[in-house]
């Protein structure tokens, strides 16, 4: 199978997750500051949230460029890492209406914990699909940035539930670490 209907399944889905949260956005009650301060938090989480599905995007599209043939297995670890990014716009808008409540801050890391972890299986099924000299393999090395990355996730999951504001910053952190495209991968190919 050609990667190309891989590649715009994903891109359809990446979109209409990105639509979806700006809908969830309300309008201020007023016209003034104080009412455009009260809706920080969630234009704050979906400003995050934004930038988390454009890394995905970016990086799932360098991904799929390491891809000469698409296999059943990466077929299903792609739609594995859908699932969950389709939550995003969920554990968003829960965590930008309770800004200050420790679950949903903890669901949203949670979230962003699980698709990374759908992603580096997504990553590792390729790799094994393309053989020992695998393009992929060779890009990524180690992953030393992905394996921080699911640290920094678990620590900010567990500090939610002792300042939720210090969570935040852990999520804000990694989306920095990933926020320019995946070099790596763009040096192979």
């Amino acid at each position: 199978m050609h990667k190309t209907r891989v590649e715009a399944f994903s891109d359809g889905v990446i979109a209409i997750l990105i639509t979806i949260m700006v809908l969830e956005l309300r309008v201020p009650e007023g016209a003034d500051w104080t009412a455009l301060r009260s809706i920080g938090p969630t234009f704050s989480a979906y400003v995050m949230s934004f930038v988390y599905l454009g890394i995905y995007w970016n990086n799932h599209h360098h991904l799929f460029h390491t891809v000469d043939r698409v296999t059943g297995g990466m077929l299903w670890a792609n739609l594995h890492l859908l699932f969950w990014l389709s939550l995003v716009p969920f554990v968003t808008n829960w965590m930008g209406e309770h800004g200050h409540a420790a679950l949903p801050t903890a669901m949203y890391g949670v979230v962003l914990l699980c698709a990374a972890m759908a992603y580096t299986i997504l990553v590792r099924v390729i790799v094994r699909s393309q053989g020992e000299h695998s393009r992929l393999r060779a890009a990524i090395g180690s992953d030393t940035k992905g394996y921080v990355s699911l640290v920094l996730y678990i620590v900010a999951i567990l500090i939610t539930f002792v300042r939720h504001e210090l969570a935040w910053g852990f999520y804000a952190l990694v989306a920095l670490i990933w926020l320019v495209p995946d070099r790596r991968i763009e040096r192979m190919v």
